[in-house]
């Protein structure tokens, strides 16, 4: 394919997740109006719902998919090689898969010849690939800064404490790491030929990092501080919302409430809530006094109406004050709806950039892995209220409807209202002030790899 000679080539090569996909597309839509033409290698599983969106925005001459076939693993058929409805139990079989797919990963690398690899934390092999064919790379971090200089400090200075003690993991959560041995996971890191720091040791002086400086820069720099790399935030990257008329039955309903006066209820595409948590939220709904739209999603295969799922009478009690919608709906337009008061969320690192951007407070609810982190930091920055569980863990009803309440309602929630107003207004103004410093710092590892033809990008 050719290349203008005035452009640079990246690859992108994310995680197989589309919590990871998703932040690698935005920072594509960003480059390629700086001149830049992105090629976004994933598995077909994961790119057919990214295809008719370029079509849509008119994108698909600047961004090009490039679909990779991991080898074919008992139990992990095409259709599974996505973290996307995953069953738990196959996700070190995909990791494997995954692994395994460098020698078809270097067939594509060496097709496509790019000036720049931005890679994600889970292929350490990717760059190392890449630094064969005198091609620089970066690592591109779509977890916040926030959990990730908890990680690090944890790897070098175990034995002292973090330095920030607003963010921390409580006892029930330490507790549930351990049960679902992601502990383990995070004790593997701190071997020097595991992913995470390798994937830091291999990017070329800089590390890119989802965030913005006003929210978690003083993370950012803890993790230089401990890596010997620059962090360089890009700024929230989310989807914006579509600005043409939708006609649908939630965007309807919810045109019907007054403003600020609803929630919206929504955990992520990739968890999946305990039959307990699911009740325990439905009665705190019920409790509270404001208007709620709930996205309630079930693992594939697990076939439950909403009628089975939540506690007997619910949709009688709450009548027209509740919706709940099955598997999807469209976040990014339904937070900046002016009726929407505040966002019931599990805190994923999308979510609460998403929720931060559009100037929404958070009612956290942290499930596992970095989200209590994120949600501390939620706390901290004064643009959300978490919902503590009890010491076992457990959700309460009462204690979900009072926060919520509170966050939306209460006279008491209105410096954590002003500071999300001023939170979106603040990246409103700043525009993408990152992405132009993330563009030079580009550009200027590039010039210096004896790989690159001469250009001039300005």
């Amino acid at each position: 394919m050719a290349i203008n000679e005035k452009s640079l080539s990246v690859l992108m090569f994310p995680w197989l997740g589309h919590g990871h996909v998703s932040p690698f597309l935005e920072l594509a839509k960003k480059l390629v109006t700086r001149n830049f033409i992105i090629f976004l290698c994933s598995t077909p599983a994961n790119l057919k719902s990214i295809k008719q969106k370029l079509i849509n925005e008119n994108l698909t001459q600047k961004i090009h998919l490039i679909e990779i076939h991991l080898p074919c693993l008992t139990d992990l058929p095409p259709h599974y090689h996505t973290t996307n409805g995953l069953p738990p139990h196959l996700m070190s079989t995909l990791k494997k898969a995954f692994a395994m797919s460098r020698p078809i990963f270097t067939q594509i690398l060496n097709a496509i010849e790019p000036d720049l690899l931005l890679y994600d934390l889970l292929q350490p092999w990717a760059p190392k690939v890449a630094a064969e064919k005198n091609i620089p790379s970066v690592c591109f971090v779509t977890s916040s800064a926030t959990m990730f200089s908890y990680m690090f400090h944890n790897f070098q200075n175990p034995n002292l404490v973090f330095p920030y003690p607003s963010i921390y993991y409580r006892d029930y959560e330490l507790a549930r790491m351990i049960k679902n041995k992601d502990l383990e996971s995070i004790e593997q890191q701190k071997k020097d030929d595991t992913s995470v720091k390798l994937c830091f040791k291999r990017s070329s002086n800089i590390v890119l990092i989802k965030g913005f400086k006003e929210l978690d820069g003083k993370y950012c720099d803890y993790i230089s501080s401990l890596t010997n790399k620059r962090v360089v935030p890009v700024g929230p990257l989310v989807q914006e919302p579509t600005s043409d008329v939708d006609n649908s039955l939630i965007l309807k309903w919810l045109n019907q409430k007054s403003k600020g006066s609803t929630v919206f209820v929504s955990f992520g595409s990739e968890y999946f809530l305990s039959q307990e948590d699911r009740e325990e939220i439905a009665h705190g709904l019920e409790q509270s006094r404001v208007n709620f739209v709930w996205v309630v999603r079930f693992p594939k295969g697990e076939k439950l109406k909403l009628e089975q799922a939540l506690p007997l009478g619910f949709f009688k009690k709450v009548g027209e004050r509740g919706m709940v919608v099955e598997d999807w709906a469209p976040q990014a337009k339904i937070l900046a709806h002016p009726n929407i008061g505040g966002f019931v969320s599990h805190c994923g690192w999308n979510s609460v950039m998403e929720s931060m951007k559009i100037g929404v407070p958070i009612i956290a609810m942290p499930m596992h892995l970095d989200q209590p982190l994120n949600a501390r930091l939620v706390e901290e920055v004064g643009v959300g209220l978490e919902v503590v569980r009890d010491k076992n863990g457990k959700l309460e009803r009462e204690t979900i409807s009072q926060v919520i309440n509170k966050v939306v309602l209460g006279k008491e929630g209105e410096p954590i209202r002003a500071k999300a107003k001023k939170m979106s207004a603040t990246l409103g103004v700043k525009g993408d002030e990152e992405i132009d410093d993330v563009v030079q710092e580009l550009v200027k590892l590039c010039k210096k790899s004896k790989s690159i033809r001469c250009f001039n990008l300005f």
